[in-house]
């Protein structure tokens, strides 16, 4: 048998910006790894101080704090394990463009109290080949990168992707964003394969993406097979924010052999040890075939409840108030909640006027029965007539007195009154009642054209489902009544009812009435609008329609003439929606509640949008003059 040592990968919650806390939960892991007689213990990207830690990468003092605790863990593998670990490099004597020390995401190698670097490295750490400069984790705004230093330096860079000899290891290092990189002529672990290493290990620090789950599990293999060589991933879990957006962190540690079998994994979303004894002769397997992979339904389901109850533990709230309008949205954030806290902190209200149906009230009240928590009825008819009396026909005067005018609150106005009089005033005070806070409902379909009211039902603490679309909030329903509960909670009839406010004479459920948004092919173009690579726009969107290939592009099964009859109509939809998207409703997700994210595109820090003014290309303008001799 060849010689082994044994390894502890340390999947494990980074509470960013505590680097104090999370070093002394290192600490401990390293007392256990000791106890085992391991090798080396490893631990994620940036575990020291996690990776959004917002305006702490702006003071001195944190930085000197997180150097400290780098210097606690590195005494701590005197007589002990190779530790490594992720935390910031600091260079006090460069300085940043802005004036700033010189800070690096860099993976720590410690043996015996001392720091092992690459060899013929400048720093006694390793450096990240290249900074993510778009979504959440714009890296470039706080950290230079090894490309950057090559540079200074008169290096190549593939001369400065060396491996780290400690405790008997030649180890290559990475770090989340080098691995796998696809899109980079320069794959620095191909680069570190070349110098026969035991073992390249990867420590990352990646948000959960709905429909990718075990994506890097799968390239890791496929690349150690390829390379012969074994490669592991150690990945954080727990949540982090950008103060618009939520992330989750779902760990994904994983180790595969030179063959590209995989050793035991801890899991998603939850803390765990990966341990193993990792041949010296690099090829001797110590993995098994891959398992089949969870669903995607249930990882997302697993991402939502993990960062919504993350999310209540961070910011101390343990009850919750829903709004229950018997519709499909509230019913789904009502059992993702429910599967989080016990029933007696869980608190449904339906707030009916006299434009909500009997249908709607009885399935709010049955889902309340259903996951045996709280429910109660908050009329808002009589308070959203008397907001009418005192405002409908309101005397307007000028500075001398005389009368100019009367305010008209019409259909839509009331509409809004009555939004604003469920959050605003009963969902608000019911939850301080309550003791705890009340929850955004909102979708990402109603998000993206602002189909919502100003401080009414875009209010509450978390907006937990803003980054589904409707068809995926129905799917991730459908599985929660299949899978995540004993037996079906949310009613059949939700899934029935057509979308609707709820708030005046058109959006009557019981007749067939309903929001707007036609689903579900809004959701497809609204996609185009946010989640595409390349955008689409107006211009492309009109080029397809006149080219009889729009529902091709966009993936939507069905035929747009039978929801628009000409140009004219096609034109009139689009544009309305545009406008809200680009005007309006941009002004609305600035003052949304946080979004938990589950794509690369969700609202808040990861659109980076800016409120302008809607902007059609003058190729769309002539085109439309072509189609509907109508100007654009």
């Amino acid at each position: 048998m060849p010689e082994t040592i044994r390894m502890h990968l340390v999947q494990m919650e980074v509470s960013p910006g505590q680097p104090a806390a999370n070093t002394a939960r290192m600490l401990d892991h390293v007392a256990a790894a000791k106890k085992d007689r391991a090798g080396l213990v490893a631990f994620p990207e940036m575990a020291i101080p996690g990776l959004l830690a917002g305006v702490a990468w702006e003071r001195d003092s944190f930085l000197r704090e997180c150097e400290a605790c780098g210097a606690e863990l590195r005494k701590a593998s005197a007589g002990g394990p190779v530790v490594v670990f992720g935390n910031v490099g600091l260079d006090w004597a460069r300085r940043r463009a802005d004036g700033r020390a010189r800070k690096y995401n860099a993976c720590f190698v410690a043996q015996d109290g001392v720091f092992k670097g690459p060899e013929g490295a400048a720093y006694p750490f390793a450096v990240k080949l290249s900074m993510p400069g778009s979504r959440q984790l714009d890296e470039s705004r706080e950290f230079d990168d090894l490309r950057e230093l090559a540079f200074e330096l008169g290096r190549p860079v593939r001369s400065m992707l060396t491996p780290i000899r400690a405790g008997g290891l030649k180890l290559g290092c990475v770090l989340c964003g080098d691995c796998p990189n696809a899109d980079d002529s320069l794959s620095p672990i191909a680069a570190l394969a070349g110098h026969a290493p035991n073992l390249v290990l990867d420590l990352g620090c990646q948000p959960f993406i709905f429909n990718r789950n075990g994506e890097r599990s799968r390239a890791l293999s496929a690349m150690a097979a390829d390379l012969g060589i074994p490669l592991a991933h150690v990945g954080s879990v727990g949540i982090a924010n950008s103060g618009k957006t939520l992330f989750t962190f779902e760990g994904a540690t994983c180790a595969h052999d030179a063959h590209g079998r995989q050793a035991a994994a801890p899991g998603h979303f939850k803390e765990g040890t990966l341990a193993f004894d990792l041949p010296l002769d690099g090829r001797t397997p110590f993995g098994a075939p891959a398992q089949p992979e969870e669903d995607a339904m249930a990882e997302l389901f697993a991402a939502i409840r993990y960062g919504s109850a993350r999310f209540l533990d961070q910011i101390g709230l343990s009850r919750v108030v829903i709004g229950a309008s018997g519709g499909i949205d509230s019913a789904l954030v009502a059992a993702i909640y429910a599967a989080i806290l016990p029933p007696d902190r869980l608190l449904l209200v339906n707030m009916p006027s006299r434009f909500n149906s009997k249908s709607t009230i009885g399935l709010a009240r049955r889902l309340a029965e259903n996951l045996r928590c709280f429910f109660a009825e908050v009329s808002i008819e009589e308070s959203a007539r008397h907001t009418a009396a005192q405002i409908d026909g309101l005397p307007i005067r000028s500075a001398d007195g005389r009368l100019q005018g009367r305010l008209d609150l019409g259909e839509l106005l009331m509409e809004n009154v009555q939004a604003r009089d469920r959050s605003s005033r009963v969902l608000a005070a019911v939850a301080a009642a309550f003791g705890g806070g009340f929850t955004c409902n909102a979708n990402k379909s109603e998000a993206t054209v602002g189909y919502s009211t100003f401080y009414g039902d875009l209010g509450g603490f978390l907006a937990n489902i803003a980054d589904l679309w409707k068809g995926e909030v129905y799917r991730l329903a459908r599985h929660v009544n299949e899978k995540a509960f004993p037996g079906p909670v949310i009613p059949e009839g939700s899934f029935a009812l057509p979308p609707s406010a709820e708030l005046g004479p058109g959006q009557n459920v019981d007749e067939g009435k309903g929001d707007p948004i036609i689903y579900p092919y809004h959701d497809k173009l609204f996609q185009s609008w946010v989640e595409w690579q390349e955008r689409a726009s107006p211009e492309e969107l009109l080029k397809w329609y006149a080219e009889g290939a729009l529902e091709k592009e966009i993936g939507w099964e069905g035929m747009i003439s039978n929801l628009f009859p000409d140009a004219t109509a096609f034109t009139a939809d689009l544009e309305r929606w545009w406008n809200l998207y680009s005007g309006l409703a941009a002004a609305k997700r600035v003052q949304a509640p946080p979004v938990l994210a589950v794509k690369r595109r969700a609202f808040g820090f990861d659109q980076r949008e800016a409120i302008t003014k809607p902007w059609y290309s003058e190729r769309y303008r002539a085109l439309k003059r072509k189609l509907t001799d109508r100007p654009a």
